[in-house]
């Protein structure tokens, strides 16, 4: 299927979205309490956007999906990399990702609020803890995928540390690195978004908070609306910087080709 094509009928699936969300609370089918028309749900974000205030709140929430997210990656990939290193350390080591990976982040809430309070510093630490896992597993798949037959030419030629990871392990993994980065982008907004309403940090979550807290039904809706806008531009600026780094690898090059 052709972009424009695709994108045409994405934006088809769009309107009719929005025409259900606007006919559903006209006809009386749910009360318009409870789901406003979606054309009232717009007019509230377009004031919304016209507010300094929301503007400071979407910040915080940017700025800690980047700080988390950052840290992450970071922290990721120099653990993947150590772990492929040194020999024993995977098998050591597996039982514990096995452990702690599958622990729901919100189940730290507790334990976030306790170090930091209601503040940036519980979002910060949700957001690491999500992400980190996406991308640790994406590395640890990347670095065990590297041909056995280039690292035995690689040792045959006596190969540095230095070089035998920037020339032969870094190019292997980093497909899977950018995905795990990709899937790791939208966790990552997903609990900052979510800390930020549950814990009352600074940010888009409690602006969401206190507006069903205050009964504004409308308020609520186009707050909702605007993370998820926020989410797709996520996503779509990831994505950016995915094709952007993997040009040179043939699945980017068939994808642009199509």
């Amino acid at each position: 299927m052709s972009t424009p094509r695709a994108a045409g009928l994405g934006l088809l699936g769009l309107a009719c979205l929005f025409a259900v969300a606007e006919a559903v609370p006209r006809l009386g089918l749910i009360d318009p309490r409870h789901l406003p028309p979606a054309t009232a749900i717009v007019r509230r974000l377009v004031t919304e956007l016209g507010e300094a205030a929301l503007w400071t709140a979407l910040g915080e929430t940017l700025r800690s999906w980047a700080v988390g997210l950052a840290l992450a990656c970071c922290l990721a990939v120099a653990l993947g990399v150590l772990i492929d290193a040194v020999p024993g350390l995977r098998a050591a080591t597996a039982s514990t990702i096995e452990f702690l990976r599958p622990i729901p982040s919100v189940a730290l809430i507790p334990l976030a609020t306790l170090l930091f309070g209601a503040e940036t510093g519980s979002t910060l630490l949700l957001v690491a803890y999500a992400s980190f896992w996406q991308v640790l597993i994406q590395v640890l798949y990347g670095v065990a995928d590297v041909d056995p037959v280039a690292r035995e030419t690689a040792r045959s030629y006596r190969l540095g540390r230095w070089a035998h990871l920037r020339h032969l392990v870094w190019p292997t993994a980093l497909p899977y690195v950018m995905t795990g980065v990709r899937l790791a982008a939208a966790v990552a907004f997903i609990l900052a978004v979510t800390a930020e309403l549950v814990i009352g940090s600074p940010g888009l979550g409690l602006r969401i908070q206190l507006a069903q807290s205050g009964g504004a039904v409308t308020e609520v809706y186009a707050l909702i609306v605007l993370a998820g806008l926020v989410g797709v531009a996520v996503n779509a600026v990831v994505r950016a910087v995915e094709r952007r780094v993997l040009a040179w690898h043939p699945s980017v090059r068939a994808e642009v080709a199509r």
